[in-house]
């Protein structure tokens, strides 16, 4: 038991890298597209921060043992 959730939680890690890095490019190409956003800037940059956020959590939570 104690391997498959050493697996799960690298893979959990894993995954999170992955969010963040999404959640990074989604908010560089939401605050470098401002002019063709227009009045939406603020929401995709909301949206972008929260994947951001949530990849964040994945990395640092750690799962129960």
């Amino acid at each position: 038991m104690s391997e498959e959730s050493f697996w799960f939680s690298k893979s959990e890690k894993l995954f999170g890298i992955l969010v963040v890095i999404i959640g990074g490019l989604f908010l560089y190409f939401t605050f470098t597209s401002t002019n063709a956003l227009g009045v939406f800037t603020g929401l995709f940059g909301f949206l972008g921060l929260i994947i951001l956020l949530l990849g964040l959590f994945m990395i640092i939570i750690k799962p129960k043992e």
